[in-house]
């Protein structure tokens, strides 16, 4: 809890008074109980000055994990957990609902995405992934400029004591091509406030006004800036604060300029920003601004740069936030003490590392708490969905390489090291954020398994960079391929960056065309996996398989793909696997003896521990290296079953000749994906027996590490309620973590089982049989019934061992594939979960809307709004990836929200229409002729106003003009019947539109458009000839 505002500022300055110079590393012990530090006394000094002196309301601060909104990685704004106030769509009955002046720090990353900052981290003093963003808010208007610069004034000044000579403000300069005029407002209240004129900057859109998406509420900004230079020289500007004021709703825009172009230097380092409550707009999809109802407050500012600034230092690296996590390690390693060193100056890149591994372990320690985990080891590269649903994994499995990488390469550190920070990120932080403290032991575990599973990858990916190095020649670029192999879209994991960053030091440039190439072929791969048809790969023809059989060659023994366990701590552990090359093959299919650099070709080995394509399961791939040259991959893309032989589709970088001796390591995150997937398929098939009745029959499935497809027979669709069922019970079985028996038996014994499940196809025998939470044996007990109680199936894939590893499954589609078939797409795991979250929060959004709905519309843009929104919520819906059951009933609800929201706009606007009908009528005398102008909400009912004049005056022809905010007009009109054909509709818009700048469109009795003019006058007059010359 914030202390109160006196003692908080007191403690502040205390503080600040005694924070020696930094110097370099003390010897302070890791952790131990200290007083709090000044970022303390800086956060609670800000929330007792908008709770004690202002009545703000302290929220705590959001996950960073995004809660069902896919269109964010991580939560990066402290404005992000009131989206929902911004956009009108908040539950009028939630606790939110009620927030008027609100305050937080809040929890951000930037590591990914639209706005990430993770390239730049380290390369200078400022950049970070996670930062802390201190933040007040006032929602419907409750304050609004005035009240917010004047606060924002005082904060700085009074309570955090900065000199006032030495900050300068900017506001919004206007926009002519959006008919926005310079924000006179917020300069007038600065001038008042004390801020001279000649520490004043007017900037245009690019700088001085924000938008919260493409579309959307917006408004303008206004900015305090801090003078690093002091009055000595030119100013050195740093964006302390920035005041957002949403009033309109927005189109895209163009980037933010950095303000360095200007003849002050203003260095673009954010620390807090404030929305200014000018009337909101909202940008629409055309483009045009529009008013918003309700003005909001938002506002943003950085801890860790305000701190810089509070205590003199050039560098957020160098306040105590960082201080102690330098210290502890350059303790833990053998490196030079960090002095702040960036570019050239930093040899070695030591200062560099320093940076790398202070912000990523805070990054790391933050999202884990959270309930974020770096991804699982192996490469993900073609996993579009698992990408698409949950990349902040896979982003944070990035982080921590790129951390262990810097640590034990650059700095020394020793094994294990990582998660020996942990405690320090926790000493630092876990009095403001307490979720650090209840799972720090769990975060450092993580984090040191991670590392541990990734320093062999890292060391093996080091030496075969550097033998690849060895081989260019002096203008050679490294080979696309190595590095693809190497990277987290290959064999080894390695983040692309990392590639990228280890090859500059080298002084190497690596094939950026290649590896796009190899992207695009990805991508391309990645969309036929969609639907998944044969692939013309390397196959074995009958003479090939005539030939093996004449030399005697054995099938290939692929038992060992079975050879996996579980490690104690729920880990999966798969083991090598050593053959030898028995024969080669071209890509036309002829036996070699050997194959070249650069050639791709199959394999056949003597054994193998790759799984290869069958019984719907998708095959391994990994890689291999042969005996003695462990520094040469050779990926492995696929494995196939061709007449008992598994061939492998392999790309060689060197020779490779029969009688060699390899050793065979399969993607393990691929594998294991698979692996839950295909243990999923066995309970989802129960389930629907179970929902539909025993003789449901499976026509067949389909899985591969991103999705399940399932097809099975159905009299009918299934029902929302069937497939909740279904879902129902997969979770049940997956919650009990229930053991896998796997096992191989004469196949005579599964004849008469009741309720074992076998498609209509061959089996081998012996045949392998796999139970869910029963023994093989006691399964196949006839008098046991115990293939009726659980799932119980003839299979030869590979499955996990205990069931709990699912984590979760959700059909995300299902579609009739013919008459009493029924195709269902599911997920698993994580994604799974997100795909919950993102129903969830969709039907928080659709009972929201039903409930503003219920409460009635006012006026006709309400309505309109609510109407718009019924349609967004129809799109979002359809498209999301969310529980299909879910989908079906929201779609159902929405299509009669959506009726009911139409209705009520129509309503409205007859009413609008009648009412404008009868007040001109009353202004103009009977007539061939209404010219003239009228207030509309919007076109529809300007048109109906038009349609009711001439129903109720046949003989007059009408055209109107309704002025609309930010100088946009509108026009309808409607000729006569008797003045046709040589009076057109569509010819009279046209004429007046053009007029005025725009465009118009109709028929020859009913036309409209739109335009945008000052000189309204101008354009009733172009109106009245035009028609007065055509009567």
């Amino acid at each position: 809890m914030a202390v109160s505002v006196a003692a908080a500022a007191g403690r502040l300055r205390r503080a600040i008074r005694r924070t020696p110079q930094w110097r370099g590393p003390s010897r302070r012990a890791l952790s131990s109980e200290a007083p709090p530090t000044q970022a303390a006394a800086v956060r609670d000094a800000f929330l007792s000055f908008f709770r004690d002196r202002h009545g703000h309301r302290l929220v705590p601060s959001a996950s960073v994990r995004p809660r069902g909104d896919p269109s964010l990685l991580f939560v990066n704004a402290g404005m992000n957990q009131f989206k929902p106030i911004f956009l009108g769509t908040v539950d009028p009955r939630s606790e939110m609902a009620g927030f008027r002046r609100v305050a937080n720090s809040q929890k951000c990353v930037r590591a990914g995405g639209r706005h990430s900052d993770l390239e730049d981290v380290g390369r200078d003093l400022s950049h970070h992934t996670f930062f802390e963003m201190l933040g007040n808010w006032a929602f419907r208007g409750v304050y609004f400029k005035e009240e917010a610069c004047s606060m924002a004034w005082e904060l700085l000044t009074q309570v955090y004591g900065i000199p006032e000579d030495r900050l300068w403000v900017s506001y919004f300069g206007g926009d002519p091509k959006a008919g926005l005029g310079p924000d006179l407002e917020s300069r007038d209240i600065w001038l008042k406030l004390g801020v001279p004129a000649s520490r004043m900057l007017s900037f245009g859109p690019q700088e001085n006004f924000w938008e919260m998406g493409d579309t959307g509420p917006c408004g303008p900004c206004t900015e305090i800036h801090y003078d690093l230079a002091g009055g000595v020289g030119a100013p050195q500007l740093v964006e302390l604060w920035n005041l957002v004021f949403m009033q309109h709703n927005s189109p895209p825009g163009p980037s933010p300029i950095p303000l360095c172009h200007l003849s002050v230097c203003l260095i673009p380092v954010i620390l807090w920003g404030a929305s200014p409550c000018i009337p909101f707009l909202a940008r629409e999809k055309d483009g045009s601004l529009q008013p918003l109802p309700q003005r909001h407050v938002d506002t943003g500012m950085g801890l860790e740069r305000l701190l810089a600034v509070l205590q003199g230092r050039r560098s957020t690296y160098d306040t105590d936030l960082f201080s102690p996590l330098l210290n502890a390690i350059h303790q833990g390693c053998g490196a030079p003490p960090y002095s702040g060193r960036v570019g050239a100056a930093d040899e070695g890149h030591t200062d560099t590392a320093y940076r790398v591994v202070a912000d990523h372990i805070r990054t790391l320690s933050i999202c884990i708490a959270d309930g974020v985990s770096p991804g699982m080891s192996g490469a993900p590269g073609c996993w579009g969905l698992i990408w698409a649903l949950n990349p902040s994994r896979l982003v944070l499995r990035r982080l921590l390489r790129r951390a262990v990488r810097f640590s034990t390469e650059l700095l020394r550190a020793p094994p294990g090291f990582l998660g020996s920070l942990v405690p320090v990120v926790v000493e630092t932080l876990g009095g403001a954020y307490p979720e650090l403290q209840r799972n720090s032991a769990q975060i450092a575990s993580l984090v040191s398994e991670d590392e541990a599973a990734f320093l062999a990858s890292l060391q093996q990916g080091r030496r075969i960079i550097e033998r690849t190095v060895r081989r260019l020649g002096p203008s050679d670029v490294f080979p696309a391929e190595v590095a693809w192999s190497l990277s987290l879209s290959g064999n080894l994991g390695l983040p692309l960056d990392l590639v990228k960053l280890m090859l500059e030091e080298k002084g190497v440039q690596l094939d950026s065309a290649g590896l796009e190439r190899l992207a695009q072929e990805e991508a391309q791969h990645r969309a036929q996996q969609a639907e998944p048809v044969q692939e013309q790969g390397l196959r074995l023809d009958v003479h090939a398989l005539g030939a093996l059989q004449r030399q005697g060659v054995p099938p290939t023994d692929d038992s060992p793909k079975y050879n996996y366990s579980l490690r104690p701590s729920g880990g999966y552990e798969f083991g090598t696997c050593e053959a030898q090359v028995l024969q080669l093959y071209t890509e036309d299919g002829t036996a070699v003896a050997s194959v070249g650099e650069g050639q791709r070709c199959g394999l056949l080995l003597d054994k193998t521990n790759f799984y290869a394509e069958q019984g719907g399961q998708a095959s391994d791939r990994g890689y291999l290296v042969r005996v003695g040259l462990q520094d040469v991959l050779f990926p492995v893309a696929r494995a196939q079953v061709c007449g008992g032989f598994i061939l492998h589709e392999v790309a060689a970088p060197e020779c490779l000749k029969v009688g060699d001796q390899v050793q065979l390591h399969v993607d393990e995150a691929w594998r294991l994906s698979c692996m839950e997937k295909h243990t999923a398929v066995h309970l989802l098939n129960w389930a629907l027996r179970q929902a539909l009745g025993p003789g449901t029959e499976q026509r067949g499935s389909h899985l591969n590490p991103e999705w399940l497809r399932f097809d099975v027979a159905t009299q009918a669709p299934l029902t929302p309620e069937q497939l909740r069922a279904v879902e129902g019970t997969v979770q049940k079985a997956v919650g009990q973590d229930e053991a896998v028996y796997m096992e191989e038996v004469a196949l005579a014994r599964t004849a008469h089982v009741p309720g074992l499940r076998s498609l209509d196809e061959v089996y081998p025998d012996p045949v392998r049989v796999v139970s869910v939470g029963v023994p093989v044996a006691q399964a196949l007990n006839p008098a046991s019934q115990a293939a009726l109680q659980t799932s119980v199936e003839l299979c030869c894939g590979t499955h996990l061992l205990r069931t709990g590893a699912i984590g979760d499954l959700v059909i995300i589609g299902e579609r009739q594939l013919a008459k009493g078939t029924t195709r269902l797409l599911a997920i698993t795991g994580e994604q799974a979960q997100q795909a919950r979250e993102v129903g969830q929060s969709l039907a928080q959004e659709v009972e929201a809307a039903a409930a503003r709905l219920s409460q009635g519309s006012r006026d006709v843009v309400e309505a309109q709004r609510l109407s718009k929104e019924m349609g967004r919520l129809i799109d979002a819906v359809d498209t999301a990836v969310m529980p299909q059951w879910q989908r079906r009933e929201l779609q159902a609800t929405l299509k009669a929200l959506r009726r009911r929201a139409n209705t009520a706009v129509r309503k409205l606007e007859m009413g609008q229409a009648a009412q404008k009908t009868q007040e001109l009528l009353q202004q103009h005398s009977e007539g061939p002729l209404i010219v003239d102008t009228v207030y509309a909400e919007s076109l529809s009912v300007l048109v109906k106003v038009v349609r009711q004049l001439c129903k109720q005056a046949p003989s007059t022809s009408v055209l109107l003009l309704s002025p609309q905010p930010l100088g946009q007009v509108l026009c309808a009109c409607q000729v006569a019947q008797s003045a046709t054909p040589a009076f057109t509709a569509e010819a009279w818009a046209l004429a007046v539109c053009s007029h005025m700048g725009g465009k118009a469109w109709g028929s020859r009795v009913v036309a409209q458009g739109t335009g945008s003019t000052a000189d309204l006058d101008a354009a009733l007059s172009t109106a009245r000839a035009y028609a007065l010359n055509k009567l």
